[in-house]
């Protein structure tokens, strides 16, 4: 008698959605990093630079009228829905601006973590739909010092782990932050990257 084949844990393709204007800014170097560390652990990477493939961020009226007509809520975002689904891992990197995600990457999540891809409703109240994700990463720098985003509520991190964890429910969740980016040395940077490496090479 043989036994039925195992079905491996290990996700094999990552979507990693990055938002940030500037190509040789530190959250690029990030970005690239990112990339690179999950290829090196051998999975397929979806590089999605949001500014890089012009993006718009902007929900129309037609977009707001019909964003619950499931399934033709999709057609005008239908490349990134196909892109999301196809993830079994996600990464988000950006960075903190005014406390808060930069409109690009909260526009995406306005336009494509729509009803019937992200979530269902039923009976009004928020079903899961994304759980092919099982990894779930956000790679984020702030101006500001911790304490400083604490006391605003850190926004970004409560939308990563809570909102956006509650879609997916991963089995693994890594918000990886840098604080006081203003004033980081060029060390605390370097360690940085090789902590983001570190992680997602092992996440």
């Amino acid at each position: 008698m043989t036994s039925a084949p195992t079905v491996p844990d290990e996700p094999q393709h990552a979507l990693v959605l990055a938002a940030h204007p500037v190509p040789d800014s530190f959250n690029a170097a990030l970005h690239a990093h990112a990339v690179e560390a999950l290829q090196g652990r051998g999975w397929t990477v979806d590089d999605c630079d949001l500014y890089a493939e012009g993006f718009n961020p902007v929900m129309s009226e037609a977009d707001r009228r019909g964003y619950h007509d499931v399934p033709d809520n999709t057609v005008p975002v239908q490349n990134y829905v196909d892109r999301l689904r196809a993830a079994d891992a996600l990464i988000l990197v950006f960075p903190v601006w005014n406390f808060g995600y930069p409109a690009m990457l909260k526009g995406f999540l306005d336009r494509v973590f729509l009803p019937g891809v992200s979530f269902k409703l039923d009976d009004g109240k928020v079903v899961p739909n994304l759980t092919r994700i099982r990894r779930l990463a956000a790679v984020t720098t702030y101006g500001g010092t911790r304490v400083r985003a604490m006391m605003c509520g850190d926004p970004p991190r409560k939308c990563v782990t809570r909102a956006v964890w509650h879609v997916c429910r991963p089995r693994t969740t890594k918000y990886l932050a840098l604080y006081d980016m203003n004033r980081a040395s060029d060390a605390k940077r370097r360690h940085f990257l090789t902590h983001v490496g570190e992680q997602l090479r092992t996440f």
